[in-house]
């Protein structure tokens, strides 16, 4: 539904966590304990302004003693630096995430000019959460619905 150029609908984005155990561990010194994903709300294409959201991931690590980092994935474009969410009848919204609140550094894998949170020493015992800034770019025409993606994140210490 649209209204004077309004895209209504839910801007959603799910996060995944992937953490490797060695065989015969119980626990892993780092585990992903809570991802909260990004909802944009509601996105007007012919504002002049970028629509901003906040999401994050909290983990907790037990006796890690060595640095650890956080990748994200390029979602369904399989790009990490032009991220696009899909939406009705293959339709896609650009966005994308960063790990800093001006939005410069792109949240990725270190590579192709993107960043990784991290490298950084654990508190350990303690659930840290880190805020991952979302960004859809102002004035994408775009129908309106509902548009979403899927983030693979990897935590490796």
């Amino acid at each position: 539904m649209s209204r004077r150029g309004e895209a209504l609908g839910s801007w959603g984005l799910a996060l995944t966590g992937l953490c490797w155990l060695a065989p015969g561990q119980a626990w892993a010194a780092c585990q992903i304990r809570s991802a909260v994903g990004l909802n944009f709300a509601n996105y007007n294409p012919t504002s002049p302004l970028p629509l901003d959201t906040v999401g994050s991931i909290t983990y907790l690590c037990l006796l890690q003693l060595t640095p650890m980092t956080i990748d994200l994935g390029p979602g369904h474009s399989g790009n990490l630096t032009n991220r696009r969410m899909r939406g009705p009848t293959s339709n896609t919204l650009e966005y994308n995430l960063y790990v800093d609140a001006t939005r410069l550094r792109v949240w990725g894998n270190g590579v192709s000019g993107t960043s990784r949170y991290g490298p950084v020493i654990p508190v350990l015992a303690i659930d840290v959460t880190v805020p991952i800034y979302g960004r859809i770019p102002a004035q994408q025409t775009v129908p309106a619905g509902a548009y979403s993606d899927t983030l693979v994140m990897t935590m490796t210490f």
